[in-house]
């Protein structure tokens, strides 16, 4: 901040950060919020195996993104790549919706949620992205008792 002093009067002049510095502010912002969406579900327990979703390889740090919502102030884009154990996992719906639980009982910003399998990994990893993303499908899986127990037993916090 610079000022110039005129008669009795104090002008300040206050210069905007710069571009670069707003950028660098916006990808720490972004990184610290990728590293919380990473902590929330690397923890997450397979259905079948008694293993985290990091041990299995199913979630990485790499690929958790987050990046601020284009003309929403303080809303982020949130995307998470799965990678299934194998091409033709049974549970990988199963799976994408804890994730989804997850994070959205426990992301304290607003955000745009995008889950979706790695391409090439799974033999129906179109189909099952877009159930993973559809609201209307996640709200009736979440109504089912025994789906919704098994979802519960797979996102509770490990001891």
């Amino acid at each position: 901040m610079c000022h110039v002093t005129i008669s009795c009067y104090r002008v300040f002049y206050v210069f905007p950060m710069s571009l670069v510095e707003v950028a660098r502010e916006a990808d720490s912002d972004c990184q610290d919020k990728a590293e919380q969406v990473y902590d929330l579900i690397r923890c997450i327990e397979d259905p079948e195996k008694a293993s985290s979703l990091e041990d299995l390889g199913v979630v990485s740090e790499e690929d958790v993104s987050v990046s601020r919502f284009p003309g929403v102030d303080g809303a982020y884009y949130v995307r998470v790549q799965l990678t299934p154990t194998v091409p033709q996992c049974s549970l990988a719906t199963l799976i994408g919706l804890c994730v989804r639980v997850r994070l959205q009982e426990n992301l304290d910003f607003e955000h745009k949620l995008d889950i979706v399998l790695k391409e090439g990994s799974h033999h129906t990893s179109d189909e099952v992205s877009k159930q993973i993303n559809d609201k209307e499908r996640v709200a009736a899986a979440m109504e089912n008792p025994n789906l919704l127990s098994t979802v519960r037993r797979c996102i509770r916090d490990p001891e």
